[in-house]
């Protein structure tokens, strides 16, 4: 059985930090690209960043500078180290498996997963 947890959220200070992370579990023998999105009250979820399994990242433009996306891919796990946090922030923030592009995956690897989500609240 597949499995995307998240972990790490909470509350902080505008100004501070937190570190979230994400582990796969379930796909041993498959490259993930990793990705974290958000989702504040009201709106429509939207893309933070992603590293791929060759550990590219991309960032959205509101959170460039801020937030470093990293990976420990001997433990399947994902880190999202979120400094300089503003009130905007604030948000649900959802950790998604997909399969990596350019690359042949096989059968049990083609799956998109997401994880359940970690609050972020950040103060002003």
């Amino acid at each position: 059985q597949v499995q995307v947890v998240e972990s790490g959220g909470g509350s902080a200070q505008a100004g501070g930090s937190l570190r979230l992370s994400c582990a796969v579990y379930g796909l041993p023998n498959c490259r993930n690209d990793m990705s974290w999105y958000r989702q504040a009250p009201g709106k429509e979820r939207e893309f933070v960043s992603k590293i791929d399994s060759a550990e590219l990242t991309i960032y959205a433009d509101s959170v460039q500078g801020r937030f470093t996306i990293s990976r420990d891919n001997a433990k399947n796990t994902m880190f999202l180290q979120m400094n300089s946090l503003k009130p905007e922030d604030t948000a649900i923030y959802y950790c998604k498996r997909t399969r990596p592009v350019g690359f042949w995956s096989p059968v049990e690897c083609r799956s998109d997963y997401w994880g359940q989500g970690t609050q972020v609240t950040v103060s002003s």
